[in-house]
């Protein structure tokens, strides 16, 4: 109650914390946080007042000021350009991982001193979340206590949660004895589509009941955001640009995984309890097309099942349960024998299975709980040992639990071989840890990443070569926009997956994007250097490449180059880095309790200019060859004539008789066609589905029918389709892809090749020799009879049997000849063989076309087609095709569509 409160606080001893204040603001990622805590000394004798504050293991100190006041000597000093520290030795987060910031300084008595702390940090994204933590542990109960999180995306928020406060392996309790469900107590949420404030304002009685040291724990939020398909997210904003990636809805690559697990004797009890448990989790996880093996290490190597790796099936499963039950911790840490074990056995496997896994991803999981005790226990050797181990085949994972973990050995080894590192505290709860990090990087989507611009339009770009992607997380490139660039800025992404190729591209407009960037800002007001927040992203990315090559780097002139790079880099954007050291001003207090001359605490710095990166240019495309990468040439793909387009309008070119045919379809909305099908021979079917639209005014028609989708179905040499509608192109050979139609994407396998260009058309190859080309029809303001609707050409036909039938397919091989029918008949005047004067002729003769049995009056039409881009002019049958076709318009409706069913009457002879 708040009397027990009040006597708590007048027991303090030490200065107490009469506000604190930690105001974060996120946009677009990247969260500039600023910390503000006043603390006043209420005794009458000078104190030391010691601030202290846990900070992301990722983020970077930008500014700290101490401001001391004393008996009417209103003196304030500020540290200098690069102030703060954080104890790199004094890991204290349960989950995720945070340093301790700490200063202390002298208060005048019955004086207050004010600390101002800001430091800045990107948002990683995993397992399809942000999570931004604030450490709330004043380590005392505070008169007013604030936490603020502002989020402003460019994208909607689709998911946002404010998880009970975070202490150790779980939530803090709400005072009762069970843990919190839900926001803590005082938490408010404003939220609209891209932006949302939140508040977390206990008073000193709420947080006495969560908490009566002060130590409240972590107050998370999560969040996630909209994806487009495509190429991804594109910022722009004074000179720099920053580019987020992370696709979507992509099929999963195989992986080969090898777990390397320390089972030396100071593992024994809850660390190999809680491993084993994790170990239990991921086997169920394992996907069928994985393989698998286990190594564990103490002062002997011991392999499940040595020489190979083991593909995931149920006896594999079964016999793996067993191995792990009957690990028993005993013995040293042989950390070097252990790695060598595990990639020898790794590189022989994909060494002697090299054609089948080309696009599988491969990875090591090494988890210790302490340092190297047993064989080879130099540091340096161990990583270059490591190093010639993994010959870049694949990637290293470390974690390390506890406190007697050698982090910076783990860091390295990760880090030379495109892994990740990751800690587990000591009291934090191992399997959950375990099987949390092994979920990020269980699901590998692409591999062989690179993001590249256009060449005369960005330089100094952050790192653009990433070894996996995996599912649920994001990659995030930054760089400089010359001042020599154009409007338009081309980006291409190449990855492999699956057993493909991928190339995406697009052209977007510099200044497009900008505005946007601009009206996004101007909706928030977030201190200065939020306006400059592109930038300094940029500049925190580049800092971060600068000491992972220094951390990489394997001669003095390479680490000083990088040292160089990143310190200048570092005091340029005011961060805080292993290179740049604080100078602090402490105000020095007298005797009589004033403040004297300041003293400079001055700490070392090593001191460094950016390193120069260039990147490339051009506009949207998915490559995917199995093959290997390779940017789609641009070729203008040759069209016949022969297609079904507009409302729609019938056209088909005649090789044999080269003479070209035209007809209208007015079908009914929800009907599907049959356009192609040669199902018994090439194995291809192509329907179209129809929607309506009023009829415009005036017209003859009660109603237009356009294509609104159209399937192209594929049954040789396996079963493969695509799904085609004005927005986007769904392809199904083995994996499932769905790509946007707005977006320029090329994707190759070994039965189908498609070529989107953004918002025109979609080309598809089948074995080569047989071609269709759909165009995309878009309108921005459609009048009432407009709708979006789709195109058919057919490109290339060599590949269809001369059983193929269709609405279309049925002409391709057709014998069709025009002839002159006797007889009086009365036309318009153009379509007459012999004219007289006056409104309407009487001809002695009338064309028509001799289809099989078949005889057909027609006239001369001419059709635009391609988009209104070419006229061609042709004979045009009236009702419904009747007699041009084989049978009647119902025998081309199917039941759905991916009917394949051969034609109602027959094969089609010629």
């Amino acid at each position: 109650i708040p009397r027990q409160v009040k006597t708590l606080l007048t027991k303090e001893t030490k200065p107490h914390i009469q506000e604190l204040s930690v105001q974060t603001t996120i946009i677009s990622r990247y969260a500039f946080t600023a910390v503000s805590c006043s603390m006043l000394n209420r005794h009458s004798a000078a104190t030391q007042g010691v601030f202290r504050f846990h900070i992301p293991t990722a983020a970077y100190i930008s500014n700290f000021t101490i401001q001391v006041k004393a008996k009417e000597k209103k003196m304030k000093k500020e540290g200098g350009e690069n102030n703060g520290k954080k104890n790199k030795n004094t890991p204290e987060q349960s989950e995720g991982e945070m340093e301790v910031f700490q200063m202390e300084v002298t208060i005048p008595g019955r004086n207050r001193a004010v600390f101002l702390l800001t430091y800045e940090e990107l948002l990683q994204r995993r397992l399809g979340r942000y999570e931004h933590v604030t450490s709330v542990r004043p380590m005392q109960l505070v008169s007013r206590l604030s936490v603020g999180v502002t989020i402003v995306e460019h994208s909607r928020i689709t998911y946002l949660e404010v998880l009970p406060l975070r202490n150790g392996k779980t939530p803090s309790s709400n005072g009762n004895g069970k843990a919190d469900v839900g926001p803590p107590v005082s938490t408010v949420v404003k939220q609209n589509e891209t932006f949302c404030k939140i508040s977390f304002t206990p008073n000193i009685a709420q947080q006495a009941k969560i908490a009566t040291n002060g130590m409240l724990g972590e107050f998370v939020v999560r969040y996630d955001i909209e994806r487009e398909i495509g190429i991804g997210n594109i910022q722009v904003l004074d000179g720099h640009f920053v580019h987020y990636f992370a696709p979507k809805d992509l099929p999963v690559v195989s992986k080969n995984v090898v777990f390397v697990i320390d089972t030396s004797a100071s593992m024994v009890g809850t660390k190999i309890r809680q491993t084993k448990e994790a170990l239990f989790t991921i086997l169920r996880e394992l996907r069928p097309n994985d393989h698998f093996n286990y190594v564990t290490f103490s002062n002997r190597i011991r392999v499940w099942q040595p020489g190979k790796l083991v593909p995931v099936t149920p006896n594999n499963i079964r016999d793996a349960k067993k191995f792990i039950y009957m690990i028993s911790p005993t013995g040293g840490t042989d950390i070097n024998g252990g790695i060598q074990t595990g990639s020898a056995l790794l590189s022989d496997y994909l060494s002697s299975k090299e054609e089948s896994h080309h696009n599988s991803v491969s990875l090591i999981i090494f988890l210790t709980d302490g340092r190297p005790t047993v064989g080879v226990v130099q540091s340096p050797v161990i990583i270059g040992n490591t190093k010639a181990a993994v010959q870049e085949k694949f990637c290293l994972f470390t974690i390390g639990m506890g406190d007697d973990v050698d982090y910076r050995l783990l860091e390295r080894m990760s880090l030379e071989n495109c892994g990740t590192m990751r800690r587990i505290p000591e009291d934090a709860d191992a399997s959950v840890m375990l099987k949390g990090f092994y979920d990020e990087i269980g699901t590998p989507l692409l591999s062989d990443i690179r993001v590249e611009y256009s060449e005369d339009a960005v330089e100094y770009i952050t790192q653009n070569l990433f070894t996996n992607y995996f599912n649920g997380s994001e990659l995030v490139v930054a760089g400089k926009l010359t001042n020599r660039s154009s409007d338009s800025l081309h980006i291409q992404v190449t990855a492999s997956n699956s057993e493909r190729s991928i190339v995406l591209e697009k052209d977007m407009s510099i200044h497009e994007r900008e505005q946007e960037t601009e009206r996004r800002l101007a909706e928030v007001e977030a201190g200065p250097n939020v306006n400059g927040y592109v930038e300094r992203l940029w500049g925190y990315l580049s800092v971060k490449d600068e000491l992972k090559g220094r951390l990489r780097s394997l001669t003095s002139a390479e680490r000083e180059n990088y040292t160089q790079h990143a310190t200048n880099l570092s005091l340029t954007y005011n961060f805080l880095t292993p290179l740049t050291q604080m100078i602090v001003e402490k105000p020095q207090v007298l005797a009589d309790g004033t403040l004297a001359q300041t003293q400079k605490e001055a700490e070392a710095t090593e001191a460094p200019p950016p390193v120069t990166q260039t990147i490339h240019d051009d506009f949207t495309v998915f490559h995917l060859s199995p093959g290997g990468v390779s940017k789609p040439a641009k070729k203008s793909v040759t069209l016949s004539k022969t297609s079904a387009d507009g409302d729609p309008h019938f056209v088909v070119e005649v090789p044999h008789s080269k003479l070209t045919m035209c007809f209208n379809i007015n079908g009914e909305p929800g009907h599907i066609l049959r356009l192609v099908t040669d199902h018994k021979h090439s194995g291809v079917t192509v329907n179209g589905a129809l929607i309506g639209a009023p009829a415009p005014a005036g017209s003859h028609k009660e109603q237009r029918t356009y294509f609104s989708t159209i399937t192209i179905v594929a049954n040789k040499p396996r079963r493969s389709y695509i799904e085609v509608t004005p927005q986007k192109v769904i392809l199904d050979d083995r994996d499932r892809m769905i790509l946007p139609s707005s977006s320029s994407i090329s994707v190759e396998t070994a039965n189908l090749a498609v070529v989107i260009i953004a918002n025109t058309n979609l080309t598809v190859t089948i074995q080569g020799t047989i071609q269709f080309v759909i165009l995309f029809h878009h309108y921005k303001n459609p009048a009432p009879y407009q709708r979006d609707h789709l195109g058919f050409y057919i490109a290339n036909s060599k590949g269809l049997s001369k059983d193929t039938h269709g609405l279309l397919g049925q002409f391709l091989y057709e014998d069709i000849g025009l002839t002159q029918l006797p007889g009086n008949f009365s036309m318009a005047a153009e379509n007459s063989t012999q004219e007289t004067l006056g409104k309407n002729i009487t001809l002695t003769s009338y064309p028509a076309l001799k289809v099989k049995d078949r005889t057909v009056t027609v006239i001369k039409k001419s059709r635009r087609i391609y988009s209104g881009k070419q006229t061609v002019d042709c004979w045009f049958t009236k009702n419904n095709a009747a007699k041009l076709i084989d049978g009647q318009y119902s025998d081309y409706v199917v039941s759905h569509l991916f009917d394949t069913g051969d034609w109602a009457n027959g094969t089609n002879t010629h």
